[in-house]
């Protein structure tokens, strides 16, 4: 007990002391000494540069705003020599901006050149010393965002309604681009999306990444989606729903996106222009403006890439020894005979050449030799999740599910739903 006495004492001691401190009448000077701000950009302090900013303009060429900043042509000849897999000069984008760190002395020539590829990629060749050229990024920080909706003319309206990057509205038809026909959806549809935003020095705005999971609720009957990865070993990912199927299948519903179909398949179609003689139309066809990439439904091997007749310029593709595809009139093929394409990959661009009143292209979707319905046809899945990893799956998705069930749906204000409607 002694012992517990003496150091209460002790402490009793030490505080005391600490509070009989002599008080004075002596006011001590604080004195305050500020840090020079240190702005940095790229990894380069700009206060050691003189900083010229500026963006590529039409008939600007790398060279040419190299000599016009006191570069040496020696230097912009290695640039354009040994460094071609860094930085290719010859493909400066007109609009992309750029900054030059120039010296500041009487020569005031260009030190560094930095050339922003995208918000988030740059690449820097830097002329001091050794001419030296290589590629960063910006710093990202990533913030977590949730949105909902109700559809009351189009999905990308109930987005872009609300402020929400369209890449948002890209991402979501990509998902369920083998699930839900986007041409037929309906008013009252809705839909929940957690997604990221991507920020630079915690500011500013560089895009919105990928979905992380998503519901839709189309015509009455939900579809989740969960990104996963599938295999960590090669970074494989997919979306799966709540009961771990995979939302992909071995075609796309459409070639277009955001397109809509001005006229179905249909054996029995009369046109007056033929004096209402039945003329079958064994395609689909979807509407879009000249120019529109046109994608391959699903992987395969290009067996025609030409033009002929009333198809105009026209690709075919042979995806296995089941299904062929076929896409005309348009303005230009990017693929030739023997090239082979992923699902998703730009085959063409929709035009008006052959027999059509309009620019569309006709899909034509052969099955077992027969042309079908595409829209019509159960299309086979894709391989779902393997048995090893569904436990882990369904652990992984069950929060996300629920964040997803409890987010609120938002509706838009009257005065917009009118403006839609009109």
């Amino acid at each position: 007990m002694q012992k517990y006495w003496g150091l209460f004492f002790s402490l009793l001691f030490i505080v005391s002391c600490k509070e009989d401190k002599p008080v004075t009448d002596e006011i001590a000077e604080v004195v305050t000494i500020e840090k020079p701000v240190v702005v940095k950009e790229f990894g380069f302090n700009l206060d050691d540069f003189e900083v010229l900013r500026d963006t590529v303009k039409n008939g600007d060429s790398f060279g040419e705003l190299m000599l016009r900043n006191s570069v040496e042509y020696p230097k912009i000849a290695r640039v354009s020599e040994h460094f071609r897999d860094t930085f290719d000069v010859r493909k400066i984008v007109v609009g992309k901006p750029y900054l030059i760190l120039k010296s500041k002395d009487t020569v005031n020539n260009a030190q560094v050149f930095i050339y922003q590829n995208d918000p988030i990629n740059y690449t820097v060749v830097d002329f001091r010393d050794s001419v030296l050229a290589y590629r960063k990024k910006q710093k990202v920080k990533y913030v977590e965002r949730e949105a909902s909706g109700i559809i009351e003319s189009s999905l990308s309206e109930a987005i872009l309604k609300q402020g929400i990057d369209y890449n948002v509205t890209n991402s979501l038809s990509e998902i369920y681009a083998w699930t839900i026909d986007f041409f037929r959806l309906q008013k009252g549809d809705r839909f929940k999306v957690i997604y990221k935003e991507k920020y630079i020095n915690d500011t500013i705005y560089a895009g919105a990444s990928g979905i992380e999971a998503a519901y839709f609720e189309h015509n009455g009957e939900p579809f989740y989606a969960f990104n996963f990865v599938s295999d960590s070993t090669k970074n494989i990912n997919d979306y799966y729903d709540d009961q771990a199927k995979n939302l992909r299948r071995t075609f796309l519903q459409s070639p277009v996106q955001f397109s809509r179909i001005s006229s179905r398949y249909n054996l029995n179609r009369r046109i007056a222009y033929y004096g209402y003689k039945v003329r079958p139309h064994k395609g689909t066809d979807y509407a879009a403006p000249i120019g529109t990439p046109i994608l391959a439904t699903a992987n395969g091997t290009v067996t025609e890439s030409t033009r002929r007749g009333g198809n105009g310029k026209y690709v075919k593709i042979q995806h296995n020894g089941t299904y062929s595809t076929q896409y005309l009139h348009m303005k230009n093929q990017k693929v030739k005979k023997g090239d082979f394409v992923k699902q998703g990959d730009v085959i063409g661009w929709i035009g008006m050449t052959g027999n059509t009143g309009g620019p569309h292209v006709c899909y034509r979707f052969w099955k077992n030799g027969q042309q079908v319905d595409p829209l019509k046809e159960k299309l086979p899945a894709a391989e779902p999740i393997a048995d090893s990893l569904k436990t882990a799956y369904l652990n992984f998705v069950g929060p996300k599910k629920s964040q997803l069930d409890c987010i609120e749906y938002i509706e838009l204000p009257e005065e917009d739903l009118l403006t839609l409607n009109e």
